[in-house]
């Protein structure tokens, strides 16, 4: 099963080398669940030329706002909204979740209340998992119909479902601590408070439920995808 990796933004320079970039990150993150991978740059406006040239899409993380002004974000949108009619189902991560929730009739602004930073708990249906996240912007009003799959108290729509092919989380699964130590280093020092990237740094190597998430959305490529490979479709 090929997933096609739809890569919003790229990791600090820095940290390129040693901890790679965001398609790396979930292949490894989704190694050994049987999927063969293809990355298209489409923050480089480097588009797949048919929603059927894989057989889901997951869309990554960005430094980018989706409410910004940036060229690739609207091709982008369409682009979801086509996969999603086609019946090719779509992963977001991050901006990858607020873009799929803006495309879809949601509201994505910079959260009033602040900043989340590396390990937080999620309520998903009743289980409580742990997750690295970075983050300012939120959905603040998720599309009409769209399901509420985990939330805490920062963050009220941090998982959503769209009927069977859209599924989409705020929080990272992809990142590992010593990418949010990068983070922090790279990009959080003068722009995220102090007192909220020491108390990431606190919890540094403390258990984490990324695999649970990878689970999920393999389960959920698995269970939607077209029964016909992608060479085979239109």
């Amino acid at each position: 099963m090929k997933i096609g990796i739809l890569q919003t933004g790229q990791s600090p320079e820095d940290l390129r080398e040693t901890l790679g970039e965001y398609p790396a990150m979930f292949e490894r993150l989704l190694a050994g669940h049987g999927f063969a991978f293809a990355t298209w740059h489409v923050e480089a406006m480097q588009f797949p030329a048919s929603v059927h040239d894989a057989d889901g899409w997951l869309i990554t993380g960005s430094r980018h706002g989706v409410y910004e002004d940036h060229p690739f974000i609207a091709p982008l949108a369409q682009f979801t909204r086509d996969a999603l009619k086609a019946q090719v189902p779509v992963v977001g991560i991050c901006f990858g979740h607020q873009l799929m929730a803006q495309a879809l009739g949601g509201r994505v602004e910079k959260f009033e209340g602040g900043w989340a930073v590396g390990a937080q708990e999620y309520d998903f249906g009743g289980e409580t998992l742990t997750l690295n996240a970075w983050h300012q912007d939120q959905v603040i009003t998720p599309p009409e119909g769209a399901q509420v799959l985990a939330s805490n108290a920062f963050c009220a729509y941090a998982a959503l479902g769209y009927g069977r092919l859209g599924y989409s989380v705020q929080p990272h699964p992809e990142f590992e601590d010593d990418f949010i130590q990068g983070l922090i280093d790279t990009r959080g020092r003068g722009v995220v408070p102090d007192t909220l990237l020491q108390a990431a740094q606190e919890r540094q190597g403390g258990a984490r439920h990324a695999g649970r998430i990878a689970t999920q959305i393999a389960q959920h490529f698995k269970t939607h995808a077209r029964q016909t490979t992608s060479s085979e479709a239109p």
